[in-house]
C-alpha cells in the first residue's frame, strides 16, 4: 500500500465535510471493490473516508409502499431482515446470493450501486423495481443514475445515504454465477407492479446493467415464463471474455429471466 489520509467520521455531516474538503476523496463502504483496485494501483486516492461509523446510514424500514434501506446496510442484514424477507422475498434473495460470508458481511448496498460494477448484483434490483437512490443532496431515480461502466449520476461531494424500493411481491432474481467469486456473468431481475413490468440485466453489458423492453412488452401481456418462449436478445453490445462469450450470455438472459419469472410468480 501506499500512503494516504484516513478518516473515520461518525456523522454524515461530517463525513459531507470531509468529502467537499478533502482533494482526490475517495468514500470506504465496505472495500471489496475499492481496496483491490488500490492494491493494484489502478485507483490511487489521497483520501479515504470510512462510513462505518454512520449509525444513521444503517437500518431497514417500511415508509408507507416503499421499502427503505439505508447505504451502509450490510447484505446480511439486508438478506436476514425479516421486514425485507416479508416485505419483497425477490429482495432478500439478491443480497443472500452475493459472494461469500465474509463479502456479504463486510459489503454494504451503497458501496455497491456507487461503484456500479458491471457484474455486481444489486444494480439490477435496484434498476428491475425501479428503486430511488437517495443522497445527501437529492433523489435520484434508478434509470438515471446507472451512466455506464463504473459510473452513476453522482457528484463528486455527493454520498449515498438511502434506497427506496417500492414494495411488490411480484420479483425476483436469478443470477448464473462465476465459480469462484460469485459474481454475476448473467444476473436477471423481474418485478411486475401493478400494470408496469421491468425486466433488468447485470453481467452481461459492456456498458453496465440495462433494461430488456421486449421482455417486459411480453411478460405484459401475461406475466409467465412461457410468455418469454421463443424470444432472446442480440449479443452485440454484450460482454465477450474469458469467462463467457456475448453469444452466450445473450443465451443465459433468456434463461435466466424465465426462471426469475417462474420465481417471482411464485411469490406473488
Amino acid at each position: 500500500m501506499y500512503a494516504f489520509d484516513f478518516h473515520r467520521p461518525t456523522t454524515l455531516r461530517q463525513a459531507v465535510s470531509l468529502l467537499a474538503k478533502s482533494e482526490d476523496a475517495k468514500l470506504l463502504a465496505g472495500g471489496h471493490s475499492l481496496i483491490p483496485v488500490m492494491k493494484l494501483r489502478l485507483a490511487s486516492p489521497r483520501t479515504l473516508i470510512d462510513l462505518s461509523q454512520i449509525q444513521e446510514l444503517t437500518g431497514v424500514e417500511l415508509k408507507g409502499r416503499s421499502l427503505v434501506i439505508g447505504a451502509m446496510t450490510r447484505h446480511r442484514d439486508v438478506a436476514n431482515s425479516p421486514i425485507v424477507q416479508e416485505a419483497m422475498p425477490g429482495l432478500a434473495a439478491v443480497p443472500a446470493s452475493i459472494g461469500d460470508p465474509h463479502v456479504r458481511n463486510r459489503g454494504t448496498i451503497g458501496g455497491s450501486i456507487a461503484n456500479n460494477d458491471p457484474n455486481a448484483d444489486y444494480p439490477a434490483a435496484c434498476l428491475g423495481l425501479g428503486a430511488t437512490i437517495i443522497t445527501n443532496k437529492r433523489k435520484i431515480p434508478a434509470d438515471e443514475f446507472f451512466t455506464g461502466l463504473f459510473e452513476t449520476a453522482l457528484e463528486p461531494d455527493e454520498i449515498i445515504t438511502k434506497v427506496s424500493f417500492p414494495i411488490t411481491r411480484k420479483c425476483a432474481y436469478e443470477k448464473f454465477k462465476h465459480p469462484a467469486s460469485g459474481f454475476a456473468l448473467v444476473g436477471v431481475f423481474v418485478a411486475k407492479r401493478g400494470s408496469e413490468v421491468r425486466v433488468a440485466v447485470t453481467g452481461a453489458g459492456a456498458s453496465g446493467v440495462f433494461r430488456v423492453p421486449s421482455f417486459e412488452e411480453a411478460l405484459k401481456k401475461r406475466f409467465a415464463p412461457k410468455s418469454l418462449e421463443g424470444l432472446s436478445i442480440s449479443p452485440e453490445g454484450l460482454a465477450s471474455d474469458i469467462h463467457a462469450s456475448a453469444e452466450y450470455r445473450a443465451h443465459l438472459v433468456g434463461v435466466m429471466a424465465r426462471r426469475a419469472t417462474a420465481k417471482a410468480v411464485a411469490y406473488g
